[in-house]
């Protein structure tokens, strides 16, 4: 499993190069700076899920996953974690 700042960088990735989107730190509220609209979200999903071939389950759309670029790292790593119970 990848360290949680290679996460992070790559999603970053993901933010700038396949959404256009520039996030000032991988602490900065996305919902709050407007980063994240409900178009965009819908969008952040689908690259996540291509990017990282996961599959985010209703029970993991809580905002709060998503509410910085290091918070949704947490949640790749762990949808990722082979132990995680479904």
């Amino acid at each position: 499993m990848p360290a949680p700042s290679v996460l992070v960088a790559e999603i970053t990735s993901v933010f700038e190069k396949e959404m256009h989107l520039k996030v000032p730190s991988p602490e900065t509220d996305l919902f709050e700076s407007g980063v994240l609209d409900s178009m965009a979200f819908v969008d952040l999903l689908l690259h996540l899920e291509q990017r990282f071939g996961l599959e985010v389950s209703l029970e993991d759309l809580e905002l709060g996953n998503f509410r910085s670029i290091a918070r949704i790292a947490e949640l790749v790593a762990t949808l990722r974690d082979p132990t995680r119970q479904p």
